[in-house]
């Protein structure tokens, strides 16, 4: 009792008591039936293997995709397998660790939406805030129907980079500052964390936060510019996160992407009724709830009370701002939008309009804050109340799961039948899956061989061969993508890759002889590249620090 009487916890612990009433569906042994669960948790056993064979940057699923290995780890968010991979080391099972990042991203999204509104609004507006961002529908139906890891993750940043652009707006210190540096830093990790949980919904993002910069540089034209530190900050983020969204996107012309998911968009807008009230289901796009949120709707409708109580310019720019953002996630979401996705054509990468949703509820959220904001302070209290009590209420009905998968961890770290998305990552010059498991790892398809295999993990196959025939033409059934490479004798191979017979495998000649070979994932120069962004922006960061604490210290000697 003695945590709810101190004034700074009250709200952080009142928000995370509620945010784990609609967890204990995680408690049930098994991972919950959704649509991706069980392929994301492939996707961290690979993940993992990758890492502990001391690859920092894990790119290439070795048993994906019936065992041919699979590109998918360079193109979907690496931030949610970082954390997963943490709690299987420290000796949770595979499906235990995804449970858990599920969990701690849902308490975390609460937490960060009242850390950012109470410094601007005030504690109950902040309370209220979380509550609607929390307990919307579709929240549920990415965690317990979708299974959205990435989205999921992602919902944490968009209120902790907002915190630390507010913070750093009101921050009169130099460059050379502790308080400079935690913040800037702050705000750089919580960018670059918002990019590695999930590219495509950081961008629907970007125009907002861009926005609130903009609008914290003009409030404070007064004083010291921020503009500086906004720049750093987000300078920072996009180099930290680089190694990912680099190659992502520039190596994405290798693969399907852009064949298997056109036209996905236009067969996926939302029913606008649908967006106020669809009750829970398991079905697919067009069946599940898409519901925004009774409360965060009246939130929205509350907009002519609220104008009319706002008197402060700043708070009334910034609440039109963030209306108007909602509006227009909600128009990208309806058919009505079709002839600007053809325009926009970057918006049919994001697949389903329907994940503007996570924005629409961002600002849903936000706009009831200012609801409450706009209230006497006789009366707040209990609108509050009555917000967050309702909120929840109303969302009963979306804490509900299918059932529960049971596998245990060396079914997941085997040859996994599936490339665990829809082929759009597979390359150009394969098939989109594969549809058995190869009779062997490496096959003669001409000539005479005998083959000794050595070592194999994700990214290097080892072998020794005796080619008796004067050549011999091998097969190593792994899928080409631009970084592999066959060494033979320490020389590097002519590789091909697109024979008809043998679509987007490796193939390679071998003359008469004793040969050791290698076949290797290496870094492209283009990965390459965004590998040394990234370092050289950590290396930034300890430089900046040690600056600071050495000026530290000879302040203190003087």
């Amino acid at each position: 009792m003695g945590l709810f009487k101190s004034r700074k916890l009250r709200f952080p612990l009142l928000i995370f008591l509620l945010s784990i009433l609609p967890l204990w569906l995680f408690l049930h042994s098994g991972l919950p039936i959704t649509h991706d669960g069980i392929d994301h948790v492939a996707r961290i056993a690979n993940f993992y293997q990758s890492l502990s064979e001391g690859n920092l940057i894990p790119r290439w699923a070795g048993n994906l995709n019936w065992g041919y290995g699979h590109p998918i780890l360079m193109f979907l968010y690496p931030l949610p397998s970082y954390i997963a991979s943490i709690f299987h080391f420290l000796g949770f099972s595979l499906i235990d660790s995804i449970k858990l990042v599920f969990a701690a991203s849902y308490v975390l999204s609460g937490l960060t939406m009242f850390l950012w509104v109470k410094n601007f609004l005030g504690e109950k507006e902040g309370l209220v805030a979380s509550v609607l961002y929390l307990f919307a529908p579709y929240r549920f139906v990415d965690m317990y129907v979708r299974g959205a890891i990435g989205e999921h993750v992602a919902f944490i940043f968009p209120p902790l980079i907002l915190y630390f652009l507010y913070k750093l707006s009101e921050n009169r210190n130099e460059i050379l500052d502790k308080k400079t540096f935690l913040l800037t830093l702050g705000g750089a990790l919580s960018l670059g964390g918002f990019i590695l949980s999930h590219n495509a919904i950081s961008l629907l993002f970007a125009p907002f936060i861009l926005f609130y910069a903009l609008f914290l540089v003009w409030q404070n034209k007064k004083y010291k510019n921020p503009a500086t530190s906004f720049i750093t900050m987000f300078a920072l983020g996009g180099a930290v996160s680089a190694f990912f969204w680099f190659p992502a996107f520039f190596e994405g012309k290798y693969t399907l992407r852009d064949i298997v998911t056109a036209g996905t968009y236009a067969s996926s807008f939302v029913n606008p009724v649908s967006l106020i009230y669809s009750p829970w289901n398991f079905g697919g796009t067009g069946q599940f709830s898409v519901q925004i949120g009774l409360l965060n709707i009246l939130a929205v409708l509350s907009l002519p009370l609220v104008l009319k109580k706002l008197k402060e310019r700043r708070l009334l720019i910034f609440y039109v701002f963030a209306f108007s953002y909602f509006l227009i996630s909600v128009f990208f979401m309806l058919a009505i939008s079709n002839p600007l996705y053809n325009i926009l054509t970057t918006l049919q990468k994001l697949q389903f309009p329907w994940r503007f949703l996570s924005v629409s509820i961002f600002m849903a959220s936000i706009m009831g804050a200012f609801l409450v904001y706009s209230i006497p302070k006789k009366q707040k209290v209990f609108a509050a109340g009555l917000i967050i009590i309702a909120s929840i209420t109303l969302s009963f009905n979306y804490w509900k799961v299918k059932g529960y998968l049971y596998r245990d961890d060396s079914s997941l770290r085997g040859i996994y039948k599936s490339t665990t998305d829809t082929g759009e990552s597979a390359p150009i010059w394969s098939v989109r899956f594969m549809e058995k498991e190869s009779k062997d790892t490496i096959e003669i398809i001409e000539g005479e061989a005998v083959i000794k295999k050595l070592a194999r993990n994700s990214a290097k196959h080892s072998y020794e061969i005796d080619v008796i025939t004067d050549n011999a033409r091998i097969k190593e059934n792994t899928l080409y993508f631009p970084g592999w490479k066959i060494f033979a004798d320490g020389t590097s191979l002519n590789l091909q890759f697109q024979d008809p017979n043998h679509r987007g495998l490796m193939t390679f000649n071998l003359s008469k002889g004793h040969h050791k070979v290698y076949a290797v994932f290496e870094e492209t120069k283009l990965r390459l590249f965004a590998d040394y962004v990234t370092l050289v922006s950590i290396i930034t960061v300890i430089s900046w620090g040690s600056l600071i604490l050495i000026k530290g210290k000879l302040t203190k000697k003087a």
